[in-house]
């Protein structure tokens, strides 16, 4: 068997197997070494590739497809720097818990160390920001070497996706010649309905015991509060909001909690705590006794704010899977068990504690003054928040929001109130970083429902290659450009009282016309005005195929004024209420 059959066999088993575990997405990035894995793949009828120049696009392309279809997609490129480009996209996997099967091409062993071209050292490259790394066998086609390329492909795809998701890393070291060849007989190996190493997996939940443990803990405890940070299971929302039903509970609902939108009860809700949970005092008023939070920390720093201020309660978290996620380092309960499950054995509990009606209350009270303040239009220039708003009153149903870091996902949680609209909210919150932005919006865009990104300009300008894909690949999608012509969010924070260096360190503006940009890569171009022109371009925008930029250009010292001063409203009216 000469090297090319040889080549040709090892590669095949191992991408049929991925197949049959269930990939059906790769995402490759042109080069030479990979040139077996790329070929293969490409011929694979169950795979679709997608080619993405750039490796960092390309990674946060796939991360952003992986995030919509909570499947593992497989990443491909050549040795050297192209592997490392992936890093950025590899720690937002780790730290959002997103499956990805990273497949590194390498020199072999005696084209290393030794000034070999395009050879770096890739063992263990991304160090422990993967579940599992493996330095492959150079390719053999033995019997007994082949089932070991399907035992590793198989094992890759159950570790991309059990437990905490994330990246795994695959090291392929090829010798030269690398072009494999598909008309052998029999390419695929041997024909099978089932993966090479099968699993049945149990869902983890509570004993009769510890429900009843946890019932006494919460004896005696009349002011509680339920807290959905983000967290991607769809079906959470109807049995947490059951169970805040039965206890007569407040559920702080983060944007990206999934439970803002749907068909579930939503009198239970708070959508609008960020504005009223600034003010010391209206947190000290709501002092509760004991907090549940289900899925990561919010994104509203003043509801940070508000639980370090109440130290002292009984807090619970429940996460899926094993973590410790709790950043105000206060004392916590921690639940392993699936959320879904817990909330709707809680319910069933007979819990005689009587919750008190006027505690809801009060959330609710708050909550409407907070909602009637924000849902009030202004004749000023437009400012991100009316677009944002006039984006969620735009948006169809059955539909997903992309939203970026900094001042356009701390919009979304001003502006994104309950609605029946059924709108998937995904962004890259786990490291919370602006790179790769436009690569993961366009990668979660080609699976499902239409998508809305939202970012703002140096989002944008960080990511513009990735609208490459868009252009290439024809992919349908909305982006709302938030251009404040700068870091609009440092405009908040105690750096914008430096006046001499504020510009230069923090507001970098970038004076870039990005209508010259979307027209390079084919788009479609508005700029609205006003919150109604948003709303017509946004749906105008669903009304036609190919990409869709919506830049709304903003000041970034008004848009601070504006946000303050509804606050401050808000806070106002609170407290003489409570007088």
């Amino acid at each position: 068997m000469n090297h090319t059959e040889v080549l040709t066999r090892y590669t095949a088993n191992f991408v049929d197997e991925l197949a049959m575990n269930g990939l059906t997405d790769a995402v490759i990035s042109p080069g030479s070494r990979s040139t077996p894995l790329a070929l293969t793949i490409a011929e694979h009828e169950s795979i679709k590739e997608w080619v993405i120049i750039d490796e960092r696009s390309a990674a946060f392309f796939a991360l952003g497809m992986a995030k919509k279809t909570k499947r593992p997609v497989a990443l491909i490129c050549t040795s050297g720097t192209a592997a490392a480009n992936y890093y950025p996209a590899i720690v937002e996997a780790y730290y959002s818990r997103v499956p990805l099967i990273v497949l590194t091409a390498d020199r072999p062993h005696e084209l290393r160390d030794v000034g070999a071209p395009q050879a770096i050292e890739q063992i263990k490259l991304y160090g422990d920001y993967v579940k599992w790394f493996q330095e492959m066998a150079l390719p053999e086609a033995a019997p007994d070497m082949l089932k070991y390329a399907r035992s590793k492909a198989a094992r890759a795809f159950f570790m991309a996706k059990e437990g905490n998701p994330g990246a795994v890393h695959l090291n392929f070291p090829f010798r030269e010649p690398l072009v494999v060849d598909f008309e052998l007989d029999h390419l695929w190996g041997k024909v099978s309905q089932t993966s090479y190493l099968p699993t049945f997996e149990g869902e983890k939940h509570l004993t009769s015991n510890q429900l009843t443990e946890l019932s006494q803990l919460l004896q005696n405890k009349a002011k509680g509060l339920i807290v959905c940070g983000p967290q991607t299971d769809r079906y959470l929302a109807k049995a947490v909001t059951k169970l805040a039903s039965k206890w007569e509970l407040p559920i702080i609902a983060d944007p990206l909690s999934q439970l803002r939108s749907g068909e579930h009860k939503k009198q239970h809700i708070i959508d609008g705590y960020d504005a009223f949970l600034r003010n010391e005092t209206i947190r000290e008023e709501l002092k509760p006794d004991f907090i549940i939070r289900i899925g990561a920390m919010p994104v509203s720093k003043a509801y940070l704010f508000f639980v370090k201020q109440h130290m002292d309660a009984l807090q619970i978290v429940i996460e899926n899977e094993r973590g410790f996620r709790e950043p105000t380092g206060n004392k916590t309960e921690f639940i392993f068990a699936n959320a879904r499950t817990v909330c709707e054995a809680l319910t069933e509990v007979d819990n005689h504690t009587q919750y008190r009606k006027e505690w809801l209350r009060k959330w609710q009270q708050m909550n409407a003054i907070s909602k009637k303040h924000f849902s009030r239009h202004t004749e000023n220039p437009i400012t991100e928040g009316e677009a944002m708003r006039g984006l969620i009153h735009a948006i169809p149903n059955h539909s997903s929001i992309f939203v970026g870091n900094s001042m356009a996902v701390r919009d979304l949680d001003t502006f994104f109130l309950t609605t029946e609209k059924h709108i998937e909210v995904l962004a890259n919150r786990g490291a919370n970083g602006i790179d790769g932005m436009i690569s993961s919006g366009m990668g979660a865009a080609v699976h499902g429902s239409r998508l809305t990104l939202v970012l703002g300009d140096l989002s944008f300008f960080h990511d513009m290659n990735g609208l490459h894909a868009a252009m290439h690949y024809g992919i349908s999608a909305t982006v709302l450009l938030m251009n404040n012509n700068g870091g609009g969010i440092f405009s908040f924070l105690p750096q914008a009282n430096d006046k001499r260096h504020f510009e230069a360190l923090f507001g970098t503006p970038l004076n870039i016309d990005f209508q010259h940009v979307i027209a390079m890569y084919g788009g479609h171009y508005d700029r609205p005005q006003s919150e109604e022109e948003v709303k017509m371009a946004v749906q105008a925008s669903y009304q036609r195929n190919g990409l869709s930029v919506i830049e709304v250009k903003t000041d970034r010292e008004a848009n601070a004024i504006w946000h303050r001063d509804k606050w401050k409203a808000i806070e106002e009216e609170i407290v003489s209420g409570e007088e």
